[in-house]
Order: structure tokens, then C-alpha cells, then sequence
């Protein structure tokens, strides 16, 4: 596998449930008294497309021990996606991670998942079928995958916003 590839994995030999994507691979070499040494980093996001996600960094000196470190991180991590019955997000959000913002706009049935890679990755895992996203500022990956899983952490079922507001759903969406 060559650095920076996007690739997805299925893992046969586990039975939880879980696919990954790694969205990027990189070297990261450390110079030292005798020389350099080399690791690699691997950004893995791991999802089971029915509303739960989670993105990880796995760091060794081979790139399979840093995609498993880097699933492991990411099932440690895994949050909930609120979505629509048309499998979209529930209102419209910003998302912000570092120097990347993410904007995910609600779309309707059949438009399907208009996204960059590292959006799209996080996005597919998550089960969201009907989307639009524009990613502002940095284009970072690492960055950018974090500002999705930090927007779609944030995202509210009407239910909740009903409850909170002391209303019924029904005001809500009306």
C-alpha cells in the first residue's frame, strides 16, 4: 500500500461489526544522534453505517501495526449520528477542528454524498446517504476529519431540541 492512498479494509477475521477506511498514511522520520528513524502514522475511521463513527491515529515502524493501533483508537472513540429517515443529518452545521471548518448542509432523498475524501470517509461510515458538504479553510485530513466527526457530534434529533426548548416536536418542525 503506498502512502496517502485511500483504501478500505474488511476484516474477516473479526466479527464486530465494523468497517475502516484509512484516509491517509504518512512517514514521519525523527533524526536522532545516529541517524533517522522512521515511524509511520496512520489516520483510520472506523463506522458501522448505521449512525455510529469514530476516527483514530495509529503510530509504529510498520504500517499495518499503525492501521490497527489507529482502528483501536478509533473504536475508543466512536460517537452517535443523530439522521433523518432519509438517512441525512438533521439541520444544517458547522464543524470545527484546528484550522479546518466543515459545513454540512441537509439534502434531500436522492441527492447523495457530495463531500471531499477525508468528509466523505467519516461520512459514509456513519450511514448518511443524503448530504452536502463544503470544506472551508485548512484542507488538512487530519484536520478535516475531526471537524466532521466534531460536527456531527454536535448535531440534535428535533426531540432534543423540542425537549430542551420545553416544546413539542411538532412547533419545532413547523
Amino acid at each position: 500500500m503506498r502512502p496517502d492512498s485511500n483504501s478500505k479494509r474488511r476484516d474477516n477475521d473479526r466479527e464486530d461489526g465494523f468497517e475502516d477506511n484509512v484516509v491517509t498514511i504518512k512517514r514521519v522520520t525523527k533524526v536522532v544522534k545516529g541517524g533517522r528513524n522512521m515511524k509511520f502514522t496512520a489516520l483510520v475511521v472506523v463506522g458501522d453505517k448505521n449512525g455510529h463513527v469514530g476516527a483514530g491515529l495509529g503510530k509504529a515502524t510498520e504500517i499495518p501495526e499503525a492501521i490497527r493501533k489507529g482502528r483501536e483508537d478509533a473504536k475508543k472513540h466512536m460517537i452517535s449520528v443523530a439522521r433523518t429517515d432519509y438517512k441525512s443529518v438533521t439541520h444544517d452545521y458547522t464543524g470545527k477542528f484546528g484550522g479546518a471548518n466543515i459545513l454540512l448542509k441537509r439534502a434531500p432523498e436522492g441527492t447523495g454524498v457530495i463531500a471531499g475524501g477525508p468528509a466523505r470517509a467519516v461520512l459514509e461510515l456513519a450511514g448518511i446517504k443524503n448530504i452536502r458538504t463544503k470544506s472551508l479553510g485548512s484542507n488538512n485530513k487530519q484536520n478535516v476529519v475531526f471537524a466532521t466527526l466534531n460536527a456531527l457530534k454536535a448535531m440534535k434529533t428535533p426531540e432534543e431540541v423540542a425537549k430542551l426548548r420545553g416544546k413539542t416536536v411538532e412547533e419545532i418542525l413547523a
